[in-house]
């Protein structure tokens, strides 16, 4: 091994965050109680923020802090004044997915460490060039990758110079990470705000193949593949589970410290990894990292395993006769739910005894002054932290107490009108009681009274002690956002254009029915070295090239192929590595919505780092988040007024558990030939559209269109375009409206002719506008 482990925990409160850094964790990621996506956890206060921080720094751990959700037009100010905060602590770094956040720190808080956030959906060499651009100094890559994408991503990293990421262990979403909107869709809680309702943890009712959690996958475990995740490179081995109990922190940590530190010792794989299962899982799968896919990945129980794993290793113990004989007794049941309940609690016990000595508190901080007529103020700082009786008892080094004096320029004088009090004093030095220190004492034993001296010179001690308590560094001030420019639409174009999406060759034609733009639809897969796209958008030069939003492996060599060979003027994309490429060619690229575009910040990043030229806002919006979206000069804004809503996107198949399938495993013929649709229907009576098309991931889709004819009333001054999606993924068995008629019907009700609204609402059966009202 020629680099340095990291062992990343998880820390949803502060006693898992005690219970990781005791474990053994080299880093610890945790949120607060806003702008994190986990909304679920405890979280912990911005006190107990800075505590935890110098409590980690004394176990050489360090503290990354979660701002992972995108972020609202109205938010940037409340987050400003946090980052504001965030720069004058000793923080390790902050784990980021908005596009506009990456930009209000590179810009305005360049101290603070940038991480990519798995939501960023990291799967390809040009997302890491993208996101280095960003100020990204770490990534996390998308739990979905097997060890040889890892090791090709890595080394990529390797060229960039930035950090690389991989999830260990815990649970896994079934969906790709910040393409998920299946509770936003449903009940607005959405995932990229940290709302998630887990739907894929739902019962469904029996589905064909007898299944009632077909979407629910095991949890994750890279136990025993980690040589191969060291030999691969990755620098950070991640564990999930923010709103995990310290127990369940400290085991999992603890395990795979003794693992790692074992297998760097001798080699060898030392632990049998029988202490995972003594807390919360789903059984355990490292399929997508050996990049096997296969029905085993699925449980039909999302609920916790460890009752099941104890049994199953009693059937297993049984003897070949006994196992045709008989099943395992109530008795034998009531035994391991005893055993396992004393061993939970035993755990319990002994996580609680060792960080019971822990502390978070805020230092005691004494101020001591002193002087008479005709010499300087002279003022002692001096801090208290824990005993060392106290810190022995769990082998906590002692924090060196801070001690220093310091004397003011002006000499004091007698004064019977200025003189310096307790009040003065109290006044002027209360600010030295931040959230790492508490001001315990006031001391003017040795200061005459009567005296006075500038103001000025009491400001200028404080700030003085202020930067010495502040470890020498000084403080940086607080940032103050400029109000952004609001840019008007192009004066000459100010009626919304309509653009339309398609993905069938066959309809090609619709260039010869309308003016409007026309996007096509790439594949999310290609046969390696495929060329018959270059081929049909070199034949069809009306058709602007719309990249998905996943793109891996070869999918992404062949996307960038197309890309360069064809050359097209403007490009649509879903995919930052696309966009990154197109920008090194000096090729036009509009952000598609499926980068979850929700801010002016974004929108400037964009433009600014790789000449963006317009961008789709996210259809997770409502009208008043959109409204307050600040243009940058020159950049055109686009809606989708109609389209299927997706729910969710996956590399498994969601076939395997609804109507079963022969093949017990996704081959790599399945994404490029397999072309299904099916249904499962939740126990509230919802349905839901499983669609698969030829050369696409497997995606799941709400029962009804979205069709928003509101916002072109509402929003005319925002937007320059509004799409509507042609392409029939997603309507399973629903007859598909004339594609024709549906355009003139649209381009009617651009051009101001209401009436048409009624007509559309009978050629679209089933559709909603929810979204559109409930927002983020």
């Amino acid at each position: 091994m020629k680099h340095k482990i990291e062992l990343l925990a998880p820390g949803g409160d502060v006693d898992a965050i005690k219970a990781a850094i005791i474990a053994g964790a080299d880093a610890v990621y945790c949120g607060l109680d806003t702008f994190n996506a986990r909304n679920r956890a405890s979280n912990i206060s911005f006190d107990e923020l800075v505590g935890v921080i110098r409590l980690a720094h004394q176990y050489e751990c360090q503290i990354f802090l979660t701002l992972n959700i995108v972020i609202l037009e109205r938010e940037f100010t409340t987050l400003a004044k946090l980052l504001s905060k965030l720069v004058n602590t000793t923080l390790d770094g902050v784990i980021v997915q908005d596009i506009g956040m990456f930009n209000l720190i590179k810009h305005h808080f360049p101290t603070l460490d940038i991480h990519a956030s798995t939501q960023m959906t990291t799967h390809n060499a040009g997302q890491i060039g993208f996101l280095k651009k960003l100020g990204a100094s770490r990534v996390n890559f998308s739990r979905e990758l097997n060890l040889r994408e890892i090791t090709a991503l890595n080394a990529v990293c390797v060229e960039h110079d930035v950090l690389s990421e991989v999830f260990v262990h815990g649970s896994l979403c079934v969906a790709f990470s910040g393409l998920c909107y299946s509770t936003s869709a449903s009940v607005g809680n959405s995932g990229n705000r940290g709302r998630c309702s887990q739907a894929c943890r739902e019962e469904y009712e029996t589905t064909e193949s007898g299944h009632n959690f077909p979407l629910n996958i095991k949890d994750n475990s890279a136990f025993f593949d980690l040589p191969a995740l060291i030999e691969a490179g990755v620098h950070s081995f991640k564990i999930e589970g923010r709103i995990k109990g310290a127990s369940y922190v400290h085991t999992v940590v603890d395990s795979f410290r003794k693992q790692i530190d074992g297998f760097m010792k001798t080699g060898q794989l030392l632990e049998d990894g029988e202490r995972l299962y003594k807390v919360f899982n789903r059984d355990f799968s490292n399929a997508f990292l050996r990049g096997d896919l296969n029905q085993s990945m699925f449980i039909d129980n999302p609920r916790d395993n460890t009752k099941n794993h104890a049994l199953a290793k009693i059937g297993d113990s049984k003897t070949s006769a006994a196992k045709d004989s008989n099943l395992i007794s109530v008795v034998q049941i009531q035994e391991v739910e005893q055993s396992l309940y004393q061993e939970k609690n035993e755990i319990n016990d002994l996580v609680r005894d060792k960080i019971q000595y822990l502390s978070i508190d805020k230092l005691p901080l004494t101020l001591s002054f002193a002087g008479e007529a005709g010499s300087p103020l002279t003022l002692t700082v001096s801090t208290n932290t824990a005993s060392e009786e106290q810190t022995s008892t769990v082998n906590m080094p002692i924090e060196a107490t801070k001690h220093f004096e310091l004397q003011s320029t002006s000499l004091l004088t007698q004064s019977e009108h200025n003189a310096i009090d307790q009040a003065t004093l109290e006044k002027r030095f209360r600010t030295l009681a931040t959230a790492e220190y508490v001001l315990k004492e006031m001391d003017m034993t040795h200061l005459s009274a009567g005296l006075s001296i500038p103001f000025k010179e009491l400001t200028l001690l404080k700030n003085e002690a202020a930067r010495l308590l502040n470890d020498s560094k000084p403080l940086i001030p607080a940032v103050e956002l400029p109000p952004l420019a609001r840019h008007a639409k192009d004066s000459q174009n100010t009626q919304a254009e309509l653009s339309i999406l398609i993905s069938d060759e066959s309809d090609a034609y619709l260039t010869d029915t309308t003016s409007a733009d026309i996007y096509f639809k790439l594949p999310d897969a290609y046969k390696r070295d495929c060329t018959k796209y270059i081929t049909f958008l070199s034949a069809n030069p009306r058709l602007i090239p719309w990249f998905p939003a996943v793109l891996i492996g070869k999918d992404y060599d062949v996307a960038i192929n197309i890309l360069e060979q064809v050359m097209p003027p403007l490009i649509v994309t879903n995919n930052t590595g696309i966009a990154y490429r197109a920008n090194q060619l000096g090729i036009k690229w509009i952000a598609g919505p499926f980068l979850n575009t929700t801010n002016s910040y974004a929108l400037m990043a964009m433009q600014e780092e790789f000449d963006c030229s317009g961008a789709f806002i996210s259809n997770e919006l409502n009208k008043q988040q959109m409204q307050n979206i600040a243009r940058p000069a020159n950049f055109k804004l686009f809606y989708s007024i109609y389209h299927p809503i997706l729910l969710m996107t996956s590399r498994q198949c969601f076939f395997q558990q609804s109507v079963g399938c022969e093949k017990p495993r996704i081959d790599n013929g399945c994404m490029l030939s397999c072309d299904k649709s099916t249904s499962i229907t939740n126990l509230k009576g919802v349905s839901f559209a499983i669609d698969k098309q030829k050369a696409g991931y497997p995606s799941i889709y709400n029962n009804d269109q979205f069709l928003n004819m509101q916002v072109i009333n509402d929003l005319s001054d925002l937007f320059d375009g509004f799409m509507i999606d042609l392409t029939n993924i997603g309507a399973g068995n629903k007859a598909s409206p004339d594609k024709v008629e549906l355009i003139s019907q649209f381009e009617q009700l651009l051009a101001g002719e209401q009436q048409v609204e009624q007509r559309l609402n009978s050629m679209v059966t089933d559709s909603t506008v929810s979204q559109y009202h409930t927002g983020l």
